[in-house]
């Protein structure tokens, strides 16, 4: 099987020859292209060139192509910092009152915002180059729930919904963050994307609880999600911590993917996601980060050993890897796919 074919028959829930590999390394690349990741994150031509370059170095099956969590928050009018060894972060929200939410229209992602127009230049060239090859990830930033946090500055918004006297305005938001994703993502697919995600951390119960998660951020991310696979888009959805009280919510939003990091209870999640839906993870990024090869092959083994039965298991990182990961630990975690992946 080609890469594509393997992921793309787990994402189905078919059995492909292995567990497939998935490496959440956009600051990997960056650090080994050697440039500023400012000037790589600004580039389309540099993002596809690092993801090129640390896909002939690991021949991993999935190309997650992203710059971070800020090419949302960007395109609507949010004010962006990048740092030298980091991805880049909103240093001020757009909105000072929720009332200003009337004031934004979504976007033309063709025509706005930087990190968005080199996204999909990036996306176009690695469908290009590699497209036949490898399952391309275009990922589409951040969540509904996610994007409000930002649009209305983290602290704000929560406040906001402790406080419950602007309802009807929240809901405007959050419907306002699911259009503005749902437009990057289909112009993320259309540019040769073979799948989506998105990324709802600020929502999971590390954050806020189960039940402001049921309220706030599911019935959107179900929304955008059903919409896109009413027109045959995979996506994926990825929510950072512990997600076991809410896991059972996060595959009803229908995502074929469902990214979980190493504090979710696996063997849970493997019940729950079984014949629904793929999930992807879950090896904690610190250990990546920190621990030996010797020490990520333990952990690779066990989570196959878990979620690999029956197939819908994607091996790979629980969240974004650090740029200054070591290559060896990224290249144990690959070796490992193939040396106890294999299906019979």
């Amino acid at each position: 099987m080609t890469s594509l074919e393997r992921a793309l028959t787990v994402i189905n829930l078919g059995i492909p020859d292995r567990v497939p590999v998935d490496l959440h390394n956009f600051c990997v690349a960056a650090e080994m292209l050697g440039e500023s990741y400012e000037s790589v994150f600004t580039h389309g031509e540099k993002i596809a060139e690092s993801q090129i370059l640390a896909w002939e170095e690991f021949r991993h099956d999935i190309l997650l192509v992203e710059v971070g969590t800020t090419t949302t928050a960007e395109v609507v009018g949010c004010e962006v910092e990048y740092r030298d060894h980091d991805a880049p972060f909103v240093t001020k929200p757009v909105l000072s009152r929720l009332e200003d939410i009337n004031k934004l229209e979504v976007p033309d992602p063709y025509r706005s915002g930087i990190q968005m127009r080199e996204m999909l230049k990036a996306v176009r060239i690695l469908k290009d180059k590699l497209g036949d090859k490898v399952f391309i990830m275009g990922r589409a930033d951040q969540g509904p729930f996610d994007l409000a946090t930002q649009i209305r500055g983290y602290g704000n918004f929560l406040m906001d919904l402790a406080e419950r006297n602007k309802l009807d305005l929240i809901h405007k938001l959050l419907d306002f963050c699911r259009q503005v994703t749902t437009r990057y993502a289909l112009a993320l697919i259309a540019a040769g994307a073979h799948g989506t995600s998105i990324g709802e951390s600020a929502a999971g119960p590390d954050v806020v609880s189960p039940t402001t998660y049921e309220e706030f951020a599911f019935p959107y991310e179900k929304k955008m999600i059903q919409e896109l696979k009413k027109k045959g888009i995979i996506i994926a959805n990825h929510i950072c911590g512990n997600v076991d009280a809410i896991i059972d919510k996060m595959v009803a939003t229908g995502a074929e993917i469902i990214e979980i990091d190493h504090k979710t209870d696996l063997k849970e999640a493997k019940k729950v996601c079984a014949g629904k839906t793929c999930i992807l993870g879950p090896i904690d990024t610190e250990r990546l980060r920190r621990g030996t090869p010797e020490e990520i092959e333990k952990l690779c083994k066990k989570a196959i050993e878990i979620a690999s039965p029956g197939g819908g298991f994607i091996l790979g990182p629980g969240c974004a890897m650090a740029g200054n990961t070591p290559l060896e630990n990224i290249h144990s975690l690959v070796k490992s796919a193939k040396k106890y992946g294999v299906y019979k």
